[in-house]
């Protein structure tokens, strides 16, 4: 095990100049990225390997980080994603009975460059005041390297605008995950960065879960007879992922049972100024008046009406507004009223909890069985 307080210097830089200098943390060398903090005080493995984090420096909020390890059963996805991570105070020990190695030995095996004690609460002060932007991390000898041209090579880095990053994360290859219990049918997920937890939620109500790679036709996706599709959450800008939208329409054209994460919505989107990231964000359900605690991981977010119902920009019917964020009001989800289809902006599988919003799956489920008995007639059976 390596040490894991470290003694090699490292600078966090911002694009608007901000420097903050502390000691290297996890892989030396330099990282660039947009800079966002993520305020969950538990769940940091789920949040390193969530494929949506890619292209980000994460900065956590809780001070403590690292206390107890990492294992092979709570990874999210084939590796660690994020661009960089910044913690306050990393663990000087490891103590869980299910860690297998400590979170700075993973981080130097996946190669992420890291720093650690800086002062993370000005650093998320100064997001919230100017908003996300580029930042880079030099660690070990880069940390040397000129100031001005640390700033230079932050500031000529790309934007999260307009990016699209779901080939660096999709599957290359179908994976198939059988169903467990009353098999429901084939369901088509484009994976635009799934988590494992997603898949584990669906394969629990019946569906053998199809992953497919994020450049899947809808010929290809056709030919493993779907009964529902799938768009997962990932990392980018919604707005440069044409072909995904593409695609979508064709489904919905189809009016096959859709549920989409993050992604699916035909809406034109703005990016927020620093994002909801986090296992805390209060969201309202429209639907029951509940208020859910929830898990957040996004940059960008949809415009439209939060009451009543508006019409489909591309012809799929009403659509409405159909959860809402408590902090500031940003749309949360949406629900079409005349075609089998609901998406949110949020992540309701939550492997590190809560599990407010798990009934979302549940809610997929038996909007798919609907679909089947109207198709098929009666002889669709409900497994509940």
């Amino acid at each position: 095990m390596t040490a894991l307080i470290s003694t090699d210097p490292a600078v966090l830089v911002l694009e608007d100049g901000t420097r903050h200098t502390g000691r290297a943390y996890g892989a030396r060398g330099t990282t660039l990225g947009e800079v966002v903090f993520a305020t969950g005080m538990t769940g940091y493995q789920e949040t390193l390997t969530d494929p949506s984090y890619a292209g980000q420096i994460v900065l956590q909020t809780a001070p403590h980080i690292g206390n107890t390890g990492m294992n092979d059963e709570d990874t999210e996805s084939r590796r660690v994603w994020v661009a960089g991570y910044i913690v306050r105070d990393p663990s000087r020990i490891v103590s869980n009975w299910r860690s297998q190695e400590s979170l700075d030995d993973t981080l130097e095996r996946d190669g992420i460059v890291g720093i650690s004690g800086i002062d993370t609460r000005a650093v998320t002060r100064r997001i919230r005041s100017s908003g996300s932007m580029r930042g880079a991390i030099f660690s070990g000898d880069a940390a040397g390297i000129d100031p001005e041209e640390q700033l230079r090579l932050v500031r000529e880095a790309p934007a999260m605008t307009g990016r699209n990053l779901s080939a660096d994360v999709s599957v290359t290859v179908a994976e198939v995950t059988p169903a467990r219990g009353e098999r429901l049918g084939n369901l088509a997920v484009l994976d635009l960065g799934v988590k494992q937890a997603t898949i584990d939620n669906l394969a629990a109500r019946g569906f053998e879960v199809h992953v497919l790679p994020q450049d899947v036709t809808i010929e290809q996706l056709r030919a493993i007879e779907p009964v529902a599709v799938f768009y997962s959450n990932g990392p980018g800008d919604p707005a440069a992922s044409e072909h995904h939208v593409e695609l979508l329409r064709a489904v919905l054209d189809e009016r096959l049972p859709f549920f989409g994460i993050c992604f699916g919505n035909q809406l034109g989107t703005y990016k927020l100024p620093f994002g909801h990231r986090g296992i805390n964000q209060p969201v309202l359900d429209k639907q029951t008046g509940r208020v859910e605690i929830t898990a957040h991981n996004h940059g960008f977010a949809v415009e439209a009406p939060l009451e009543g119902a508006f019409a489909s920009p591309h012809g799929y019917g009403q659509v409405e507004v159909s959860h809402i964020g408590l902090n500031d009001r940003v749309v949360e989800g949406l629900r079409a009223l005349d075609i089998p289809a609901f998406s949110v902006q949020y992540h309701p599988e939550a492997a590190a909890g809560p599990h407010d919003a798990n009934y979302l799956f549940d809610r997929f489920r038996d909007m798919v069985i609907a679909a089947l008995r109207q198709a098929q007639g009666p002889t669709v059976k409900d497994n509940n």
